[in-house]
């Protein structure tokens, strides 16, 4: 009887609820520590690029302007990408922005419209020789002038930007040579030049050429 009552009197209740504590604890130290986990990544690499291309050429003009522009480039085989020819050679040209013209999607009754003016043309691979990069207004709304600029950009191993210029168009018509650049068998460039112009509209519709339109 008395070491009955001397069992029941040592356990005062306060061991249920000291156990309830520390699993609680342990159990918030293990979220806490899975969470820590689950936010450490790889440190983001800056300056990397990820396009599976040699050389970028873009060609911009002014948001929301309505006039057509075509960029149009020639490779050292001969090739010419261009709006009839988005693929040539080792070339290709991502879209003909047509100005305002398909610029805009309706959804849910709400017209989204893409502000953006560019063409871009990229260098899959490398052959030597020189490359023309041209312009043309395909299209002129007025006779205002606008801002047409192009960048070309040699990608690997880092991005560096070989040309930037930016010259005025103001009529239908007005073709321009913005550079005329040379690459050697190892894609470095040896060369980069602005004359002599050179028209690539004639040389498409000229049918011996074949890069007419398909």
């Amino acid at each position: 009887m008395y070491d009955d009552d001397l069992s029941a009197s040592s356990d005062d209740g306060t061991f249920v609820p000291f156990t309830d504590i520390l699993f609680n604890v342990l159990l918030g130290f293990a979220v806490m520590v899975f969470i820590s986990f689950s936010l450490i990544h790889p440190t983001a690499k800056t300056g990397a690029v990820d396009l599976k291309a040699e050389f970028l050429i873009t060609m911009t003009w002014p948001d929301n302007d309505p006039d057509d522009m075509d960029l149009y480039v020639q490779d050292p085989a001969g090739n010419i990408v261009w709006y009839h020819s988005k693929e040539a050679g080792l070339m290709t040209l991502d879209r003909d922005d047509r100005g305002d013209y398909r610029n805009t999607i309706t959804v849910n009754g709400q017209t989204i419209r893409n502000p953006l003016r560019q063409e871009i043309v990229m260098l899959r691979g490398i052959i030597p020789g020189e490359y023309v990069v041209n312009a043309n207004e395909f299209l002129a709304t007025s006779a205002k002038k606008i801002p047409v600029s192009v960048k070309v950009e040699k990608l690997n191993p880092t991005a560096t930007v070989v040309y930037y210029g930016t010259q005025e168009f103001d009529h239908k018509g007005q073709e321009e040579t913005y550079v005329r650049f040379t690459l050697d068998s190892q894609g470095k460039v040896t060369d980069v030049a602005t004359q002599p112009f050179k028209s690539l509209t004639r040389a498409v519709r000229t049918p011996k050429a074949g890069n007419g339109p398909k």
